[in-house]
């Protein structure tokens, strides 16, 4: 994030004085893919992060208000100490810097991915979605719209024509009508290795959370298994994929007639749901607000959308546009403006 010499400064004033410490200084913890950036500070024996979320770009109160939805059913985010709103500046719990991402290995994934996905229950069971904006048609149709914007005709420099329209809405019916067909629950909508901390308790320490939503449940689990940012083989994740299904049925979360087939669908046709979408976040990232680094994992969501659309006849049409308008283009180089 690009900070002003003035922000900076009033953030940094916001932070001694919430932390009664004139002496205390800020270090860039991270930055996350929107207008919202993080700060370490050091007071006393604890550690603490300033999140800076200038309410004109980035209103911090759904960040607060799903946080408190996510404490209350027992799941790890951050604790608030203090929070200005009309400002922007929070003064939340520091949960570390040990992201999920690097820390995933062979030898690792099956314990950190049995927390995640104990998470991932709790928060499916427990967390209290009245009153949430749903997840739906209207919301899903409008990020899939995003990918022929961004990455056909921005990245691809491609414009489809009448006929490929048709083939692109009909793909899009087929991905729409299962993601309604679900049951619904509390979605994180990015529960992803960058999004999960290891923590020493109640791991995995959970962020990047305040554009949760009512909608599939199998969105969540699709994140967390076919992960943007690294990938897993078929048959490890078919069989987390199934485990999740069955403690779903023992907590009643979805009816005890839901198939194995039927559930594998579901997954896959909503995790297609978000790589289509991802596909036109990640360029309009580079194009649009200067982050070309996102094209890196472009290959890997690409790779994603033809292994699982190819595994469903009805989207053959769909899997040859795409592939055609690829071709042996490296998804990794942008395009001249």
């Amino acid at each position: 994030m690009i900070t002003t010499p003035d922000r900076a400064a009033v953030r940094l004033s916001w932070a001694r004085q919430a932390l009664g410490d004139d002496t205390l200084t800020l270090a860039s913890a991270s930055a996350d893919a929107s207008f919202r950036s993080y700060w370490r500070t050091q007071h006393g024996d604890r550690s603490w992060i300033v999140m800076d979320s200038p309410p004109a770009q980035e209103d911090p109160r759904p960040w607060l208000e799903i946080g408190a939805r996510l404490s209350a059913a027992g799941l790890h985010v951050p604790a608030v100490r203090a929070c200005d709103p009309e400002q922007g500046f929070l003064l939340i719990e520091d949960l570390g810097s040990r992201l999920y991402l690097p820390a995933l290995n062979d030898g690792t994934v099956d314990a950190l991915y049995g927390d995640a996905t104990d998470a991932l229950l709790r928060m499916q069971r427990d967390a209290d979605t009245a009153g949430m904006a749903p997840y739906d048609h209207a919301f899903l149709q409008r990020e899939l719209e995003i990918m022929p914007e961004w990455f056909l005709r921005r990245h691809l420099g491609y414009t489809p024509e009448c006929t490929e329209w048709d083939v692109l809405e009909s793909a899009f019916t087929v991905l729409l009508h299962d993601a309604l067909e679900q049951p619904r629950c509390f979605v994180h909508r990015d529960y992803h290795s960058r999004n999960l901390l290891v923590t020493a308790h109640n791991n995995p320490g959970i962020i990047d959370f305040q554009g949760a939503l009512h909608g599939p449940i199998t969105y969540d689990l699709a994140s967390l298994l076919r992960d943007c940012y690294i990938a897993w083989d078929r048959a490890r994740v078919e069989a987390w994929v199934e485990t999740h299904r069955l403690r779903l049925q023992a907590a009643r979360l979805i009816a005890a007639n839901v198939s194995a087939r039927r559930f594998l669908r579901w997954f896959d046709l909503i995790g297609l749901q978000r790589h289509i979408k991802v596909l036109g976040i990640f360029c309009r990232l580079c194009y649009r607000d200067g982050k070309p680094a996102y094209l890196d994992d472009l290959p890997r969501v690409y790779d994603y959308v033809i292994d699982v659309a190819g595994g469903y006849p009805e989207l053959a049409g769909f899997v040859a546009l795409l592939q055609r308008c690829v071709g042996q283009r490296d998804l990794r180089l942008p395009v001249a403006a």
